[in-house]
């Protein structure tokens, strides 16, 4: 049977925009005057949800509302949401940062957060003298502590600046020392926000693999925030979604990622105009067409054509190339095309380039393009996200059958004998 270790009943916090803390004296009598009283926080009766983006008419707003959940024993929980969803808030309540307004959490065993870069590091003291100090916060004893040294500095990458202060480390150095430490002290909880996102692509790769490791050799519990759907995608068993401060969802993996992604649907973006300084050369619109026809929506094996224009300010020859991303819906790079690669040279004269997908190798999914044009083999113009288009299923073989969800992703030309 299943051990719950972590239990979030009613959980709600409250703030008061524009103000520190409760706010108005006249606000405060009245709190105290209600609670002798035995009367509930008239405040608590007002406010609105957390919806950054519309304006309000109230001054109180509920950061998060009724959040309720249970967390088993070696689960590991992603938490996804728009920003300002209440993720961090969320934290830093089970971290014990902020107390509730209303609501109660229930844990068993010790919580080791890592919530910003460089959390309760003092930046006088060196990285070991930091190592020590976060692992007796965490209850750890000194002896504890220095079994677990070696391999905290091993781990971190920072063996040889572990006697520097760490104020002289990057933001990059103190994520992985930090993260080492609420690692390695074998927390039974450990909180992880969006900080391995500073971190590099081999640091991010080994903090995940320890993540699985925490959970599943040692069955600990890690609770974990990211906006890098495929962090969550390999490492989370179950996710919580989070909207305007409220639990959207609670499911597995695949059926909350869905539901996150239908949340922050991207504009239908099939044709894109920019606006640019880059001066010499520069890209001013691009297009997604099927065939002739301007469109952000293909089925598997459609043609798919990528039409960007660019503008010279002179007629002088210059080395000029374009490079184009293809991501999907988690943030993964799926392919990556460039004229070099195909030998092609893009003319003094030219202003409009055309890439061709003759037929396009996905089942399904949603996609974004990144576009990057070069001068004389250096980046000089990029524009990140710049088309969205989706992929449904269709009769890639030409079988009078679309090939069916599930069986994979990618769809590849084959010959059977």
């Amino acid at each position: 049977m299943e051990e719950v270790i972590l239990k979030i009943e009613n959980l709600s916090k409250q703030y008061r925009l524009g103000t520190i803390g409760t706010g108005t004296i006249s606000h405060d009598l009245n709190r105290w005057w209600a609670k002798i009283r035995g009367k509930e926080d008239p405040y608590l009766k007002i406010g609105e949800s957390n919806d950054r983006a519309s304006k309000g008419n109230s001054e109180y707003v509920w950061a998060l509302k009724d959040i309720n959940f249970e967390v088993n024993r070696g689960e590991v929980l992603g938490i996804i949401g728009k920003n300002g969803a209440g993720k961090s808030t969320l934290l830093k309540i089970l971290s014990k940062v902020t107390g509730p307004t209303k609501g109660s959490i229930k844990s068993k065993g010790r919580i080791a957060s890592l919530l910003e870069v460089g959390t309760g590091f003092h930046p006088e003291m060196t990285g070991k003298e930091n190592v020590f100090l976060n692992g007796a916060i965490l209850g750890m004893t000194k002896k504890e502590i220095a079994s677990k040294l070696d391999e905290i500095v091993k781990f971190s990458g920072c063996e040889r600046y572990i006697d520097t202060p760490v104020k002289r480390y990057s933001s990059g150095m103190k994520v992985r020392l930090a993260f080492a430490v609420a690692a390695f002290l074998e927390p039974d909880i450990l909180v992880v926000d969006e900080v391995l996102a500073v971190g590099d692509a081999e640091f991010q790769k080994k903090a995940i693999g320890k993540m699985q490791d925490i959970s599943k050799g040692d069955g600990r519990t890690v609770l974990f925030v990211s906006h890098n759907m495929g962090a969550i995608k390999s490492l989370c068993t179950r996710c919580v979604v989070l909207k305007n401060g409220g639990v959207q969802i609670l499911a597995d993996t695949k059926t909350a990622i869905n539901e996150y992604l239908l949340l922050n649907k991207v504009e239908d973006l099939s044709v894109k105009k920019f606006f640019s300084n880059a001066g010499v050369v520069k890209m001013t619109m691009a297009q997604l067409k099927n065939k002739d026809l301007v469109c952000n929506t293909f089925h598997s094996g459609d043609s798919l054509t990528i039409d960007v224009t660019i503008e010279r300010e002179t007629n002088d020859e210059h080395e000029v190339n374009l490079f184009v991303g293809l991501y999907d819906e988690y943030g993964v790079k799926q392919a990556h095309f460039g004229n070099t690669y195909a030998g092609y040279k893009i003319e003094t004269n030219k202003k409009n380039i055309s890439l061709q997908i003759n037929k396009l190798p996905f089942v399904s999914g949603t996609f974004t393009i990144n576009l990057s044009l070069h001068l004389y083999g250096k980046p000089h113009h990029r524009e990140l996200n710049a088309l969205t288009f989706y992929v449904e299923p269709g009769d890639y073989y030409g079988i009078g059958k679309n090939v069916i969800e599930g069986n994979g992703r990618f769809l590849i030309e084959s010959t059977w004998a």
